[in-house]
């Protein structure tokens, strides 16, 4: 889910030092260590999960039953309700609900700082800053006919991203990064991926990753290998199930995905567990489970939630 950053955008169509423990971190992950008793208290919830809850009058009615559900953090990917922030700080703290990173990102321009400072003051520590939307009617370009990513646009990318690190420290914020499965296909040197750039030329000190365990998996990509050669990088995940063990290893990483299938938290393939044994290697802080498809199965997303909720505390237990 998001988009900001690197790729694929489905959402905003709809709402606009660790080194040193590596080894032994890496260690006690393989032989299935206890996971840090924290991380059961602490379960977040991708409201993208409940877009379609999220109406004015369903809002609160909505974050009432999340809470209620025993979810303790949230990241918004709808523009906070239309709330001024402080009205968005009092509606979250009448649930008992933190928010720490956000879908809903600021836009680059003269009031970035004002925008910073609004967010800050609602618990925010991680943004994104996503460049202006072209005048209103202007005509936009056919995702045919936008250049095709190359090193070098990438290397742009990251450079961006840097920029706007010292921005963010100002207001104890980073600069979050969040994939889905086509940062993983090979630019134009058949090697090279999207997501090896990010995390070659990004700066840890303003830049960090959030995972999207899911995608990751579904994209072919071995997570436990990803926090092992970049420790310390993965400071958010997406924590999300997915059947993707039947997709052919042979296909790029979009068409494995598109092979695979999102299901709710506890019904797919994926070993949490080990997962998040690893947790301390990753430098994760801040996590959130999201199910892109809550809602489609059968069940309604709030018992999608529910379930997951249940699920998830019972493997972190």
């Amino acid at each position: 889910m998001s988009a900001s950053h690197t790729g694929g955008v489905d959402r905003r169509t709809f709402f606009k030092a660790i080194p040193a423990a590596a080894g032994a971190v890496a260690f006690t992950g393989e032989s299935r260590a206890q996971i840090a008793p924290n991380w059961k208290d602490q379960i977040g919830l991708e409201l993208y999960t409940v877009r379609s809850l999220l109406t004015p009058e369903g809002y609160e009615p909505t974050l009432a039953k999340v809470a209620a559900m025993g979810y303790k953090e949230v990241e918004p990917a709808d523009p906070y309700n239309n709330m001024e922030p402080a009205q968005y700080k009092q509606l979250l703290d009448k649930y008992g609900l933190k928010m720490y990173s956000t879908h809903s990102d600021v836009t680059e321009g003269p009031d970035l700082e004002k925008q910073l400072d609004g967010q800050a003051s609602m618990g925010i520590r991680y943004t994104a800053v996503r460049s202006p939307r072209p005048p209103s009617g202007a005509p936009r370009r056919p995702p045919a006919q936008r250049p095709a990513l190359t090193i070098e646009s990438v290397k742009r990318s990251a450079e961006r991203m840097n920029r706007f690190g010292p921005v963010l420290r100002k207001f104890g914020m980073k600069y979050y990064i969040h994939n889905h499965a086509n940062e993983f296909d090979p630019l134009e040197d058949g090697r090279t991926t999207q997501y090896d750039v990010l995390l070659k030329y990004t700066d840890p000190s303003c830049v960090t990753m959030q995972l999207d365990v899911g995608w990751a998996y579904m994209g072919g990509q071995d997570v436990i290998e990803m926090f092992k050669k970049n420790p310390g990088r993965y400071e958010l995940w997406h924590v999300k199930d997915a059947r993707y063990k039947q997709a052919d290893p042979k296909l790029k990483p979009t068409e494995r995905a598109r092979a695979s299938r999102i299901v709710t938290m506890g019904e797919g393939d994926i070993d949490y567990r080990l997962v998040f044994s690893h947790a301390r290697l990753a430098g994760l802080k801040y996590f959130v489970i999201e199910q892109d498809t809550a809602g489609q199965g059968g069940r309604d997303a709030l018992e999608d939630c529910r379930i997951a909720y249940q699920n998830l505390r019972r493997i972190l237990s």
